[in-house]
């Protein structure tokens, strides 16, 4: 073959060409430090650069984005629970100072006060937000847990549902001396009230000061008696009847308040023993002894359905606890679903992705945390011992008026009401230190319920501790592989560069 000088010439521009785009290519390499600069310099490095970018990427937004805020909603989680344990343990030791036979003046008006500042405290940790999510309110987490003012117009349609479980007995007392304030009045000993006291099994309703209820039953074995209208009686009760399947009626009589109850029944506080009662200011729904056993020896189930209007600052919403509709404006009723068509619970967990294929859910529900009986457990501790100080400030009066001259004639009539002031205050201390008592393994149970759910935080945390470590080596690996992939070290490009460099300027020189 022929070789001419115009070939030769030829391929020596095309060879210093090619030295020149080499230069090239090594002197971006020198500044940017990377193998490639477009994927067509090599393909292969391309696409695995892209899968390990992806990688990266997902493991990045774990690492450094969902992780963080799940850590976060834990510790607001766990803070929140351990200030609400904290107030469950100031009210556990007011009732153990509570259930002292031996208390002072200066003892219960201490207890009272405690109370009084701890009741205002219950649920304010179940509104603890995590950048502006409330943490225990399920989907709802743009929403308060807890009324955040008193909302007197604020009407609600709530079902609530029981077992024979929920029954308790419960001690009820009769009679209570209202003073006289005249001579002539202490003679009216006729006005002294009989003390006494029953005791039944309830249900306490989760609210009280009830407007009334829609419709009630109770239902076993394939029965179930519904009383769902009732007949308002002269003294303002309204009484319903229903009939079971032995064709036996059943009387459910509701009442507004205790006192009313107590008045249309000769000043006692009495249910027969196959009725029931209903007094709307606590929610307590009575059953008479018969009916009691009845129920518990079937196992009976209940549904009560009730309206409410008035909600105080500071009690639990329930929305977040029962199946119930607000219907604050009728014409616009918002109902609010908790439990299927089967009673299951509707769960609205919230989940984070915090690894690849793996989930951790963060939130916990209220009901999973603070019991709804908490606030109502604190009012009638707190009505205890109002109960208490009353009676005995009416004993300390009428030993005061004893030795004023004006009753100097009517000593033996004040001394019946002395003797009916003692004996209320007696029952008085009594349910006192009872209730209290009974409170101690109350809020027990309470603080059991809320360890259980700071135990669970917990194990979430270690979870996502394990994680985060996990995600902190795949995240070193991966960017080591993606260096590795890509990078290029300067030393070498500059000892290529030097070497391309020579070979360009020599074959210029010879040109």
């Amino acid at each position: 073959m022929r070789i001419t000088n115009n070939m030769m010439l030829h391929n020596t521009a095309l060879n210093i060409n090619g030295n020149k785009v080499n230069v090239l290519d090594l002197n971006s390499q020198m500044t940017s430090q990377k193998k490639i600069q477009r994927p067509s310099d090599n393909p292969v490095i391309a696409i695995r650069s892209l899968r390990l970018r992806t990688s990266l990427s997902k493991i990045n937004q774990y690492y450094d984005k969902n992780i963080p805020d799940v850590e976060s909603w834990l510790e607001t989680t766990e803070t929140a629970l351990k200030n609400m344990n904290k107030i469950l343990t100031d009210v556990k030791s007011q009732c153990n100072t509570g259930s002292n036979d031996y208390l002072t003046e200066d003892d219960r008006n201490t207890i009272l006060k405690g109370l009084t500042a701890l009741k205002t405290q219950l649920y304010e940790e179940g509104n603890a937000d995590n950048a502006g999510r409330t943490v225990f309110t399920g989907y709802k987490t743009s929403s308060q847990l807890t009324f955040m003012t008193d909302e007197t117009e604020t009407s609600y349609n709530i079902s609530q549902k029981f077992t024979y479980k929920d029954m308790e007995e419960f001690t009820y007392y009769s009679g209570k001396v209202d003073l006289p304030n005249t001579a002539d009045e202490v003679l009216l000993t006729d006005n002294v009230p009989e003390i006494g006291k029953e005791s039944f099994d309830r249900i306490r309703l989760a609210y009280d000061g009830i407007d009334g209820i829609e419709n009630l039953s109770y239902s076993y074995g394939g029965e179930t008696v519904t009383f769902e209208s009732g007949v308002p009686e002269a003294d303002g009760s309204i009484v319903y009847t229903a009939t079971n399947s032995m064709g036996d009626d059943v009387t459910l009589t509701v009442y507004a308040t205790e006192d009313d109850w107590a008045a249309a029944n000769d000043g006692v506080k009495t249910v027969e023993p196959g009725e029931m009662v209903l007094i709307r200011t606590s929610g307590d729904l009575i059953v008479g002894s018969d009916l009691s056993t009845e129920l518990k020896s079937n196992k009976a189930e209940f549904d009560i359905n009730y309206q409410k209007t008035g909600f105080e600052k500071g009690v639990l919403r329930p929305e977040y606890y029962y199946n119930c509709t607000d219907v604050t404006d009728p014409a616009n009723p918002i109902e609010y679903t908790k439990f299927d068509a089967d009673g299951n619970k509707i769960y609205e967990d919230i989940n984070y992705t915090v690894a690849l294929n793996q989930t951790l859910k963060v939130n916990l529900q209220a009901d999973e945390v603070f019991d709804m009986s908490i606030y109502q457990d604190v009012i009638e501790l707190t009505d205890t011992v109002q109960a208490a100080i009353n009676a005995h400030d009416k004993v300390k009066r009428l030993e005061e008026m004893q030795k004023e001259a004006q009753y100097a004639d009517c000593q033996e009539q004040l001394k019946v009401w002395l003797d009916a002031a003692k004996k209320e205050a007696d029952y008085a201390d009594k349910r006192l230190t009872e209730q209290f008592s009974a409170g101690i393994g109350k809020f027990d149970k309470y603080m059991e319920k809320l360890n259980m759910a700071y135990t669970e935080v917990g194990a979430r945390g270690d979870q996502l501790e394990m994680t985060e470590a996990r995600m902190s080596n795949q995240q070193l690996t991966i960017q080591d592989l993606k260096s590795t992939n890509e990078d290029k070290e300067l030393s070498d490009i500059i000892i290529e560069y030097t070497a391309a460099y020579n070979a360009y300027k020599i074959g210029r020189a010879h040109v």
